[in-house]
């Protein structure tokens, strides 16, 4: 099986949480928790978890909400 990984710093996944099976580790999480909004890091962290979960989520909600145009 293929081992999971996290979805900032890709490192290999012993903990954490998963987010529509996609992984941050423990690490990247209390990082994200505890930075400040208005640094180059905290960007960088949504950045990475935008181009991970937003085309999941999309693609989930299309199948569900077939009125939506995406």
């Amino acid at each position: 099986m293929k081992k999971q990984r996290c979805i900032i710093c890709g490192k290999s996944m012993n903990d954490g949480i998963i987010i529509y099976k996609r992984r941050i580790c423990k690490c990247c999480e209390q990082r994200l928790i505890n930075m400040d909004c208005h640094t180059d890091f905290y960007r960088y962290y949504v950045s990475r978890i935008k181009k991970n979960l937003v085309p999941v989520i999309i693609r989930g909600e299309e199948l569900k909400c077939q009125s939506y145009h995406f």
